[in-house]
């Protein structure tokens, strides 16, 4: 176990050391509105990214991502009627968070504007039990030679159910 934690931080310094020449690094935030079935639950998603890119042709990068997604939970209330008139049923409030491990290709459609897609698996880390799921988010975006400013769905297909927020984010490129 050593030797792998040690060969991971190895092979991370050695990219960023290359990073710093090739602009290959991304860091940044991001911050959302949870939709659909997860904005019963969650009321708020932020959270950190970083990236490293590959240049592959003219205006084409991809590689990988990571980071932290948090979705702030909410209590929430649900009323049923089994026929014998109406009862709610109030549930505690339960915080999410999420760690993406994906693929990140972007295509510049010009020297200031973007289209970018992430896929992969978001592993959970949130309060009590949960389940990752297959991650992805499309984006859209503004950049400059060291800042990009984006909107984007996420999405994260959880069992018979999906997680999903349209937000927005910014990230410094080294």
């Amino acid at each position: 176990m050593k030797k792998i934690l040690l060969t991971a931080v190895a092979l991370f310094a050695f990219g960023f050391a290359n990073a710093q020449d090739e602009g290959g690094f991304k860091v940044g935030l991001h911050a959302g509105i949870p939709m659909g079935d997860a904005g019963d639950f969650y009321s708020f998603n932020a959270g950190v990214d970083v990236a490293y890119m590959f240049p592959v042709a003219d205006g084409f990068t991809a590689g990988i991502t990571t980071g932290y997604s948090y979705f702030g939970g909410k209590e929430y209330e649900e009323t049923f009627d089994f026929g014998f008139g109406p009862t709610t049923i109030t549930g505690p409030k339960v915080n999410g968070a999420f760690i993406p491990v994906a693929a990140t290709a972007q295509y510049s459609l010009s020297d200031s504007f973007f289209l970018g897609a992430d896929l992969g698996y978001a592993l959970y880390s949130g309060d009590g039990d949960g389940d990752g799921g297959l991650y992805y988010q499309p984006k859209v975006g503004w950049q400059s030679e060291s800042i990009e400013v984006f909107a984007s769905y996420k999405g994260i297909a959880v069992e018979d159910s999906s997680i999903s927020t349209v937000g927005i984010g910014a990230a410094y490129k080294f």
